[in-house]
């Protein structure tokens, strides 16, 4: 299929570049002390707030693709809607549809996977168990085992990756304890061998993303393949005993732990003629662990013998890589992204960011598609995050990306820009209100500078965010008690344009309830060229 856009006949384009500035996490909350971001020095965004090309965005539940306006938005399913233009539904509902209509049961990937456990194998799960319904729901797991009670499987085994980032910081027991009477229940009322087998914190366990720290998929590795990491009789014992040995730690930064028998030996490693199931339906955190699973010739750490295992994930985790090679429900099919009409029209662009959201600029924004649309009109640079604790140094990389950023608008090389500035959400994530203060002023202070250079080249910036989660720090509950929160926020996000050389050619449109996907064609008015026919309406009015 050729692609084309349409010149719009009132404007041109700006001479100089097109800066595209996601501020990632940063949103709109109650001006009030749980919220870092009204409380932060940051007069660049009090700026762009009050400008006359300003409003409020969406960000999460069906405005997004998710099933219902309960569920918070995620950089995933942002930058999809950000470079899609459009909503697709995305890996909940996708999910949610498969196991409602059996689909999911119906496939020979299914089939196979229960011939091999009634050949004698054990059947493990490995996932996030929370209801945060960013990474997974346990939902999902739940009726996914209530099948296997019901096909007979005789043996099924949960590695559970503790939470306490999308749902409360020390909530691990709030899904451990239930999951574990589930399973003791199946196996004394059915006579079957039900457990939790292995578990650790998210960040410290089995969920690293874009190749940051891959110690964390060893430790996950070694824990749930090899039942080496610190004994426990059960899972609730192993989050009780970490937490009463250290009051402060929270469920993400928990480390790995195995269930053992009377005997100490592990319950359930995984070995041959087992099948495995990431459980996981987002991709980012999900791709390391496949890798080590289903790679030949894997170098990332020394993980042993493979065993002969049948590897699935949930979903397609990335589909150029075609990681993991097996899994059980379709991905989202979105095409025809706002940076392939971008390319078919010949205009240059770069994206940038640090690790921690380099593939959500990248892989994310172009569909969940890896690599180049066209590398000889496309550059994307990668600064390296730091690994340390995000509260340790809020900072970020945040100025690394400012400069490279001002390097590659003043080389003239380049029509479009796009960047993401990863603290807000990070930082947010840590539940720190002190350091998620500072990692907003860090990119007020960055947005700004760019900005200026912006108006030095004759462009134009747009500033906006994918998510909220500064923006949210604490909530109260109904004793007046204080609890922290890590989780992304159901906020609006900001959404301003920053034009200097504003000759009164566009006006703000007026939309019902406009959502990240209404900045694409915004975007493509913004370069000069007419909106995409289907793609959801510009937040702008042009003359035509």
């Amino acid at each position: 299929m050729t692609l084309k856009l349409e010149k719009l006949r009132s404007f041109p384009g700006r001479m100089g570049p097109l800066l595209f500035i996601i501020m990632d996490g940063i949103g709109i909350g109650p001006e009030n002390d749980s919220n870092a971001v009204y409380l932060a020095k940051a007069p660049t965004l009090d700026s762009l707030f009050k400008s006359k090309f300003y409003c409020q965005l969406k960000a999460h539940g069906t405005a997004v693709g998710l099933p219902s306006d309960k569920d918070m938005g995620n950089s995933e399913v942002g930058h999809n809607a950000l470079g899609a233009g459009r909503v697709f539904d995305q890996g909940a509902r996708l999910v949610n549809r498969a196991i409602e209509t059996n689909q999911i049961f119906e496939t020979e990937l299914w089939s196979s996977i229960v011939r091999r456990i009634k050949d004698g194998g054990t059947l493990h799960f490995i996932g996030l168990l929370s209801d945060g319904n960013v990474h997974s729901h346990i939902n999902h797991l739940y009726k996914i085992i209530d099948k296997c009670v019901e096909l007979g499987l005789e043996r099924v085994c949960v590695h559970a990756l503790l939470d306490g980032r999308d749902v409360g910081e020390r909530s691990a027991l709030d899904y451990i304890v239930p999951t574990e009477n589930r399973l003791m229940k199946i196996s004394q009322e059915k006579g079957m061998k039900y457990y939790i087998a292995s578990g650790g914190g998210r960040m410290k366990v089995t969920m690293d993303r874009y190749n940051a720290d891959w110690d964390v998929v060893k430790r996950g590795w070694e824990a749930h393949v090899l039942g080496k990491a610190r004994p426990f009789r059960s899972a609730e014992e192993a989050v009780r005993t970490l937490y009463a040995e250290d009051p402060k730690i929270t469920d993400q930064y928990m480390g790995a732990f195995t269930i053992v028998d009377p005997r100490g030996c592990p319950v359930c490693p995984i070995v041959d003629g087992d099948a495995v199931v990431c459980f996981n339906f987002r991709g980012d955190r999900a791709i390391e662990i496949s890798r080590a699973f289903t790679e030949k010739n894997f170098s990332a750490f020394n993980r042993g013998p493979l065993p002969d295992i049948q590897y699935a994930g949930m979903m397609q985790y990335d589909g150029d890589t075609n990681m993991p090679p097996d899994f059980l429900v379709q991905p989202p099919v979105i095409d025809r992204t706002v940076s392939e009409y971008l390319c078919a029209e010949k205009v240059r662009s770069f994206a940038i960011s640090e690790t921690q959201k380099f593939g959500h600029v990248t892989y994310f924004w172009n569909g969940n598609r890896s690599g180049y649309i066209d590398e000889t009109l496309e550059t994307y640079v990668e600064i390296p995050s730091d690994k340390i604790e995000f509260d340790k140094a809020p900072k970020m990389k945040a100025v690394e990306i400012k400069n490279k950023t001002l390097e590659m608008l003043k080389s003239g090389e380049y029509d479009f820009g796009r960047l993401n500035f990863a603290n807000g959400d990070m930082v947010g994530h840590t539940g720190v209100m002190d350091a998620a203060i500072i990692a907003v002023e860090t990119v007020d202070q960055c947005v700004g500078e760019l900005l200026d250079a912006v108006k030095e080249l004759n462009g134009i910036a747009v500033v906006s965010a994918d998510h909220g989660n500064s923006d949210e720090m604490f909530t109260i509950d109904k004793n007046g008690n204080k609890i922290i929160k890590t989780a992304h926020s159901l906020n609006p996000v900001p959404f301003a344009i920053y034009d200097p050389g504003y000759n009164g050619w566009y006006e703000m449109a007026d939309i019902e309830n406009p959502g990240l996907s209404n900045i694409t064609g915004t975007l493509l008015n913004l370069l000069g060229y007419e909106n995409v026919e289907d793609y959801d309406a510009s937040l702008i009015v042009t003359g035509s």
